[in-house]
C-alpha cells in the first residue's frame, strides 16, 4: 500500500474520500472529505442489493415480534453480538464465558478468560446506547458517554475514556511507527472537524436510504478513528444505534459482527478503498449484503428458537405435576443458559431441594446438561439453545 515516491508512506488517496497531508513532524495523515460523498453514491447501482437488505430487515423485525419474551431474546442476540465485535479485536472470551460469568458461575469451574469484562462492557455500552436514544440524539455527546462505559476498567482504560483524542494514533502491525502505519488519521484539530461533519450527516433528514447512511457513517468513523482504543467496536455500536434511532428495526436484532469476522481482510480493504480509490459503491455493496445475510440467518435463529421452546414446553407438561415452577426455569434458562441449584433457588426464589429437583429433572429430560464432570458445585448448561445461538460456524471463527 506504500505510494511509489515515498518509501514505506501510504499517500495514495482519493479526492472523493479525502487527501493526505504531510505533518510538520514528517508523516502523512489522512484527512476526511465532508459527507456525503461528492459526486453522491451511486444509488441506481445499488438499488437491488438495497432492495434485497430491506426486504430481509422486515422479515427479521416480523420473526422477532412473534418470539415468546422478544426482550430477553434481543438480549441474548446482544450478547452474542458482544462477543463476536469484541473477537475482532483480539477478546478470546466466547459466549459461555459470558454468560457464566453473568450468572455468578465460579471462575475455578470453567476456567474463564480473563478478557470476559471487556465483552461485558460492551453488552452494558449497548444497553446504555439505547436506553439513552429514548432522550438524546444520537450525537457526539452519545458516543463519548458510551465509550466511557466501554473502556470502563479493561484494557485501553489508561487512555482517556470518554474523551475524543488529543494526539495522533495510527493503525498498522505491532511496532510499526507514524511513517510506517498502515493507516494515519487525520490529526486531533481537522479530526474535531471531520467529527462534527460526521455529526450533522448522522442527523441529516433528506432522501438518503437509512442503511446507506448507516454503511457510510460507520466508515467515516472507523476513518476518523476519533479514540485512542476500542474505535472498531464502537463503530459498529454506531451502526446499531442508527437503525435503532431511525426505526429500521423495532427491536435492534440486526448485528453486523459475525459478517465483518468471517470476511474480516474484507472488511479492512472494503474500507481502505473508499480512502485511497474513492470506492464508496463498493463499500456499500459489501455492507448491504452483510445487512441481508445477517438478517437472514438472525431470523432463521429466531425461528430455531421458537421450534426449540415449542418442543420444551411440550416435555416439560407431560413430566411435571408443578407446571408454574417448570414453567418459569425453563423461562429462566432461557435468559441464563449456564446454571447450577444456588443460582436457580436465588432467581426463582425456591428452595434449595426444590431447586435440585428443577435442574435434576430437566437433565433427566436432557434440556440441560452437566460441564463439570463433578459431584458437588455443578454447572449446567442449556446446551441446545447456546448451539442455536452459536452454531459451528461461528465457533470456528474464534481465535
Amino acid at each position: 500500500m506504500a505510494s511509489k515516491d515515498v518509501k514505506n508512506t501510504n499517500r495514495r488517496s482519493h479526492p472523493r474520500a479525502g487527501v493526505y497531508r504531510r505533518q510538520t513532524t514528517g508523516y502523512w495523515a489522512f484527512i476526511p472529505c465532508s459527507l456525503q460523498p461528492t459526486p453522491n453514491v451511486d444509488l441506481a447501482s445499488l438499488e437491488p442489493l438495497l432492495s434485497n437488505a430491506n426486504l430481509a430487515l422486515g422479515k427479521l423485525d416480523g420473526i422477532g415480534a412473534i418470539v415468546p419474551n422478544p426482550e430477553l431474546f434481543v438480549q441474548m442476540y446482544g450478547r452474542k453480538e458482544a462477543v463476536l465485535s469484541s473477537q475482532i479485536e483480539g477478546t478470546q472470551a466466547s459466549l459461555s464465558d459470558v454468560l457464566e460469568e453473568e450468572s455468578d458461575i465460579p471462575v475455578e469451574a470453567t476456567e474463564r478468560p480473563s478478557d470476559v469484562r471487556e465483552v461485558l462492557n460492551y453488552v452494558s455500552s449497548l444497553n446504555k446506547g439505547l436506553a439513552r436514544l429514548t432522550d438524546l440524539p444520537l450525537s457526539l455527546r452519545l458516543i463519548r458517554e458510551i465509550h466511557e462505559e466501554l473502556m470502563s476498567g479493561v484494557r485501553g482504560r489508561d487512555k482517556t475514556p470518554g474523551e475524543f483524542r488529543r494526539t495522533q494514533n495510527w493503525i498498522g502491525p505491532e511496532g510499526s511507527t507514524l511513517n510506517d502505519a498502515v493507516f494515519v488519521p487525520p490529526p486531533a484539530p481537522e479530526m474535531l472537524e471531520s467529527l462534527a461533519d460526521l455529526e450533522r450527516f448522522v442527523r441529516a433528514d433528506d432522501n438518503l436510504p437509512v442503511l446507506l447512511r448507516a454503511g457510510i457513517a460507520h466508515a467515516q468513523f472507523e476513518t476518523i478513528h476519533p479514540f485512542l482504543d476500542g474505535n472498531g467496536r464502537l463503530g459498529r455500536l454506531l451502526i446499531t444505534f442508527m437503525l435503532s434511532e431511525r426505526g429500521v428495526l423495532s427491536r435492534p436484532l440486526l448485528y453486523l459482527s459475525f459478517f465483518f469476522k468471517q470476511r474480516k481482510q474484507e472488511y479492512y480493504s472494503r474500507l481502505m478503498a473508499v480512502r485511497e480509490e474513492g470506492d464508496w459503491e463498493g463499500w456499500l455493496q459489501f455492507f448491504l449484503t452483510g445487512v441481508q445475510s445477517v438478517s437472514v440467518q438472525a431470523a432463521s435463529t429466531a425461528r430455531r428458537v421458537l421450534d426449540l421452546q415449542a418442543l420444551e414446553r411440550q416435555r416439560i407438561s407431560i413430566a411435571f405435576p408443578n407446571k408454574a415452577n417448570a414453567a418459569r426455569f425453563l423461562e429462566m434458562i432461557y435468559v441464563k443458559p449456564t446454571v447450577t441449584a444456588k443460582s436457580v433457588s436465588r432467581h426463582l426464589e425456591v428452595s434449595i431441594p426444590t431447586a435440585n429437583t428443577l435442574v435434576s429433572e430437566f437433565a433427566r429430560l436432557k434440556i440441560l446438561d452437566e460441564v463439570t464432570g463433578r459431584e458437588r458445585d455443578r454447572v449446567f448448561r442449556h446446551t441446545a439453545y447456546y448451539r442455536v445461538l452459536t452454531p459451528p460456524a461461528e465457533d470456528a471463527l474464534k481465535d
